[in-house]
């Protein structure tokens, strides 16, 4: 039996302010399978971490929205019988380890959640953005790429 502590905690990807919410959401210490559903749930590709402050930024009501956001894609009413379906990929730890094929499971995902909504997709566009040209690793990736 593993004893659950903050530097366990850290090795699971959470940070010692998450630890302690944790903790403090159980009112104890977590067991080593609860540590791990936060790790998981509680990561860039599961909770929006870095995105999540920028999402909020969107439109997401009106009289025109069938669907807003939740599961799979958002749907708009165009008006005569029609309505448009969008997605966007708003997590970039999958893209950022590994810029190719973190893209395609990114686009992949896009596409399974236009599908659901019973759409099919007439354009996709694929805007990859590295960060700044400047940093070490993203030199590397934008020079692969071109």
């Amino acid at each position: 039996m593993v004893d659950v502590n903050e530097k366990i905690a850290i090795e699971h990807g959470l940070k010692s302010d998450e630890y302690k919410e944790i903790c403090n959401l159980l009112k104890r210490t977590p067991n080593i399978t609860e540590l791990g559903i936060f790790s998981a749930m509680w990561n860039e590709h599961c909770s929006y971490k870095s995105s999540r402050r920028h999402l909020k930024k969107l439109h997401t009501k009106g009289d025109q929205v069938i669907q807003g956001p939740g599961e799979n894609a958002g749907v708009v009413d165009i008006e005569d019988d029609d309505a448009i379906v969008f997605k966007i990929e708003s997590h970039n730890h999958p893209s950022f380890i590994e810029p190719y094929q973190g893209a395609a499971t990114g686009v992949g995902g896009i596409m399974r959640d236009v599908f659901t909504m019973g759409a099919r997709p007439i354009a996709n566009l694929n805007s990859i953005h590295f960060g700044s040209p400047d940093h070490e690793k993203n030199k590397k990736s934008i020079k692969r790429s071109c």
